[in-house]
């Protein structure tokens, strides 16, 4: 049996399915995130969208940290987002929700729990996380 292809779907697509703020687009959005959430249609959400989501949520929508946290772990919590790296980018935007740390840092810090990496940072805080939580 030939596995389905995958689709990366870019910032704007997650935004519009998230915002519904476009009708146009987000029916576009709608049919493909319908589709992934039943697991009919595969994708992988990269880490760097997720990150600009974050971004373009908090700072130009102004929806609040543990909102933008709940939609896009939401979404990654459907069926079809196939990431290797789900556990750790749901993780990361627990940590983002919960704590007074930008993305960038939560998700490095989910990475070195889920490789067993040791975390290499100058910023204390984020070494007092990890190492009270390795």
């Amino acid at each position: 049996m030939i596995e389905q292809a995958k689709k990366l779907p870019d910032t704007n697509v997650i935004l519009r399915y998230l915002l519904a703020d476009e009708p146009h687009l987000y029916d576009k959005a709608d049919r493909l995130f319908e589709r992934v959430r039943v697991g009919e249609e595969k994708v992988i959400i990269l880490e760097s969208v997720i990150v600009e989501c974050v971004y373009v949520l908090t700072k130009f929508y102004k929806v609040p940290k543990d909102k933008a946290s709940e939609k896009l772990q939401g979404l990654l919590h459907y069926r079809g987002v196939v990431n290797d790296d789900k556990r750790e980018l749901i993780e990361a935007l627990s940590l983002f929700a919960d704590k007074n740390f930008d993305i960038v840092d939560c998700i490095l810090w989910a990475k070195a729990r889920g490789y067993g990496a040791s975390l290499v940072s100058f910023d204390e805080r984020l070494k007092r996380l990890h190492e009270a939580h390795p």
